[in-house]
């Protein structure tokens, strides 16, 4: 590295130094909002100012169409409306001569429940400081992620360099659950050479990824009051052999060879009950349970596959119950139909990453993989886009007092930054 390119890295590298607490101001901010499920305008109105306003991007906002994405392989059924939650995309178009490569730097901005808050020792939505620590619902996954990409880029231009090809930022919805957003925006035409999401991988560039699908199973009983309940059938007790069957189906996964990816993993594919709703009355014998998990399954291996698979499993578990062999359970699918994902990192756009990461955390970059799913799999698995995530590190994400580390944010944002000047390159 010449001496001018050692300059313009230290003059963008001190831009962060200078906006560091603007930049923890600026998440702070992104953390007190409540941005679950079908709560998401306000913080992405929020983004889409501040991408106009401060870094001067051409913003739109678009609203995912789920009948033009239907077709998709890559889409996931939701059962709710996408009216007035945009996405948001940010682009900065180099001027002049284009060197160098384009990029996408995408982050999602929805989060999951922070119930029950009871357990929570800090405010989920007050993004408190301790020490080093940030506190909030999202603050690792992945609020810190978008502080960090989103001020790289303005450190860059704070920095009065001219990048030489274009860069891409998108603020995306529903990465926790289907992935649409993210959809919506590439089948926008919003693409680039390569795509960078800011997972909280704790530096580490992701190498591979299962596939995730979401199942519903509604048992129906014989519903009475309880006087009568000897001669009832509880929905309740009655789903007991189709929470079972899940965990069985679980061992079954895990039983089979590994994929390569995961040689080293103890247990890759995990299913997890996330819901169960039953009842609405202490002395009324319920008629209905309803059961909802998350499966998830190897990389290559066919979404549809594997929900054929289940409702098979499923339905060969119900033949050994007196009652559920003649009152089958209704078996259905919706949010994630995500196929896995492998990504060789043999490749220039991960050099370029290995090179800027050196740069600020003075180590070789590890490689990582993730026994859930993010938004990556779009772009490697349809668009021939390589992308990897690579972001802070925190800790308890879904779980109560979930934190990221500050000053892994800051290394993030400089890597980034570093990531921008080698791959989009800069004009002299």
């Amino acid at each position: 590295m010449g001496k001018i390119k050692n300059e313009v890295y230290e003059k963008v590298f001190d831009q962060v130094d200078a906006m560091w607490e603007e930049e923890v101001s600026f998440l702070q901010t992104l953390g007190r909002y409540p941005s679950t499920l079908g709560n998401e305008r306000e913080i992405q109105e929020h983004l889409a100012g501040v991408l106009e306003r401060d870094l001067n991007l051409k913003v739109e906002k678009l609203i995912p169409e789920p009948e033009k994405l239907a077709a998709h392989p890559g889409f996931s059924k939701p059962e709710w409306s996408y009216e007035d939650r945009p996405v948001v995309v940010g682009k900065y178009e180099a001027e002049g001569e284009k060197k160098g490569k384009s990029v996408i730097f995408q982050g999602h901005i929805d989060v999951v429940s922070p119930e029950p808050l009871s357990k929570w020792n800090y405010d989920p939505w007050g993004a408190e400081i301790i020490g080093p620590r940030m506190y909030g619902r999202g603050i690792a996954d992945m609020k810190s992620g978008v502080a960090a990409m989103i001020y790289a880029l303005k450190a860059v231009q704070k920095a009065g360099v001219k990048l030489a090809n274009d860069v891409t930022i998108k603020t995306v919805t529903e990465e926790e659950c289907t992935g649409n957003g993210a959809l919506a925006a590439i089948e926008a035409g919003y693409r680039a050479d390569a795509a960078l999401i800011p997972e909280p991988l704790g530096q580490k560039a992701l190498v591979g990824q299962v596939g995730v699908i979401w199942v519903r199973i509604k048992v129906s009983g014989l519903g009475a009051h309880t006087e009568r309940a000897d001669q009832a059938v509880n929905a309740i007790v009655k789903s007991y052999p189709m929470v079972n069957a899940l965990l069985d189906y679980e061992k079954e996964l895990n039983s089979r060879p590994k994929h390569k990816v995961f040689g080293d993993h103890p247990h890759p594919l995990n299913i997890n009950i996330g819901k169960i709703h039953a009842g609405d009355w202490p002395s009324t014998v319920p008629s209905e349970s309803t059961i909802e998990a998350r499966v998830g399954f190897n990389p290559g291996v066919n979404p549809g596959d594997v929900k054929k698979d289940l409702e098979a499993f499923l339905l060969t578990a119900a033949q050994k119950d007196e009652w559920l062999k003649d009152n089958p359970p209704e078996i259905s699918f919706y949010g994630f139909h995500a196929e896995g994902f492998t990504l060789d990192p043999d490749q220039e756009f991960i050099h370029v990453l290995k090179e800027a990461h050196r740069m600020n955390e003075k180590d070789s970059l590890g490689y990582g993989t993730f026994t859930g799913t993010t938004d990556a799999r779009f772009y490697n698995l349809y668009y021939d886009i390589p992308a990897t995530c690579y972001g802070p590190t925190g800790a308890n994400l879904h779980g109560p007092d979930e934190w990221v580390d500050l000053d892994s944010v800051k290394r993030v944002t400089k890597t980034y930054a570093a990531f921008l000047l080698k791959w989009c390159q800069y004009q002299e």
